[in-house]
This record gives C-alpha cells, sequence and structure tokens, in this order.
C-alpha cells in the first residue's frame, strides 16, 4: 500500500497544503496586525515540523515494521528545505529588503539569526545531494555521513527558536523534545539506520517533490 502512486501523490499535497494555506491568506489580504511575524513564525514552524518527520522516518519504519516508509524521506526533507527557503526569503526579502550587508551583520551580531542561517548552510547540501546519482559519486560512507548534517540543522533551528522568541518557549522546547527524542530512538537495539544507501532498482525513484528526482534515502 505504501508504494502506491496516489498515496504518494497525497502525501505530496499534504506536504504542499501549508504554503497554499499561507499564500491564500497573502491573496486575501488575512496575516493578523503583524505580517511579518506571522509570515516569518509559521515558514519557521513549519521547517522544523518537517525537519522532525525527516527525522522521525528511520526510527519509526524499523518500531512500526514498515520498510517501505523509506520513500517518503527524501520527500519530507526536501519539504523542509522548501520551507527552509521560504522562511529565509521572508527574511532577506520582508525584514531586510535585500540589504545584504546589514544582513551580514545581523548574521555575526545576533545568536538567533546564526544559528538560523547555520541550519540553512547544513541542510542546502544535503537537498543538493538527496538524488541517486550524488550517492554514487560521493559514495555510500561519505554520503551517509554528508547527511547526517540534518541532526545538526535540526538542533540549530530549534535553537533559533529559542532564541528568537525568549519569553515564551512552550514550542521550541517541544520541538526540542522530539528532535531529542528522534535521535534518541537511534541508540534503541534494533533502531539504529541501515547500512549506506545502495543504488535504488529502476523505477524506484520518486518524482514527486520539490527538487530534483532521485533515491528517496536523502536527509536520512
Amino acid at each position: 500500500m505504501l508504494k502506491s502512486r496516489p498515496l504518494k501523490a497525497l502525501i505530496f499535497a499534504v506536504c504542499l497544503a501549508p504554503a497554499a494555506w499561507l499564500g491564500w491568506r497573502i491573496w486575501r489580504m488575512d496575516l493578523t496586525a503583524n505580517p511579518l511575524e506571522f509570515i516569518t513564525h509559521f515558514t519557521g514552524d513549519w521547517t522544523i515540523r518537517f525537519l522532525v518527520i525527516t527525522l522521525a522516518v528511520t526510527p519509526f519504519r524499523k518500531l512500526l515494521r514498515l520498510p517501505d516508509l523509506i520513500r517518503f524521506r527524501r520527500m519530507f526533507g526536501l519539504f523542509a528545505f522548501f520551507y527552509a527557503c521560504l522562511h529565509f526569503a521572508t527574511y532577506l526579502w520582508l525584514d531586510k529588503l535585500f540589504d545584504v550587508p546589514e544582513m551580514v551583520k545581523d548574521i555575526g551580531k545576533r545568536p538567533f539569526i546564526t544559528a538560523g542561517f547555520a541550519a540553512l548552510v547544513c541542510i542546502a547540501p544535503l537537498a543538493a545531494t538527496s538524488t541517486a546519482g550524488w550517492i554514487r559519486r560521493l559514495g555510500g560512507r561519505r554520503w551517509r555521513l554528508l547527511h547526517r548534517l540534518v541532526y545538526v540543522s535540526a538542533a540549530a533551528g530549534v535553537a533559533h527558536y529559542y532564541w528568537l522568541v525568549k519569553s515564551d518557549i512552550r514550542l521550541p522546547a517541544l520541538y526540542g523534545l522530539l528532535v531529542a527524542l528522534m535521535l534518541a530512538l537511534r541508540l534503541v537495539p534494533g533502531v539504529r539506520g541501515s547500512a549506506a544507501p545502495r543504488k535504488p532498482a529502476a523505477g524506484s525513484a520518486y518524482c514527486g517533490s520539490p527538487a530534483s528526482t532521485g533515491s528517496e534515502r536523502g536527509l536520512s
């Protein structure tokens, strides 16, 4: 059942729904009294949510004995990058008005901006190398080591959110707990990830994601 194309298309639509809903709110000019804050928090929240979902695939496919869940991990990871790009674009465009020198100053002086930028820098190469072609070029072991940066990206994203809100830390604390739980589950016997990814069989690549086609094993 998990291999059915209609299910993949449905999950893709569900992953895209938050962006569509945000677009609808923008079109209707229904963005609360502080549109910049609303868009910033909305895109940031969904970035962390998809990072957590991506991290959850490996332990849950083992615990639930559903190996085909791996088919969706690449899509979830790419959607995390997609929402991270929307989040960064909000900051660069709506907040800084493309004032790059001012943005560079922010990255150096404001810890929450530094953490957020670090999270984006860590996840970008993972999205770029999520295809089967890159697995072949890098080799399974090096590719696997590179994609462990998703852990760093998730932790930096949580720190970014925590330092941003300052007072009401309930959401960043929840995300931090979920990230820690996903990492802790990997220490449970029988849950640890499998060996380096192999070249996917013909026809196994998933095309329904915001990036190029290739293996579904990206952003592990």
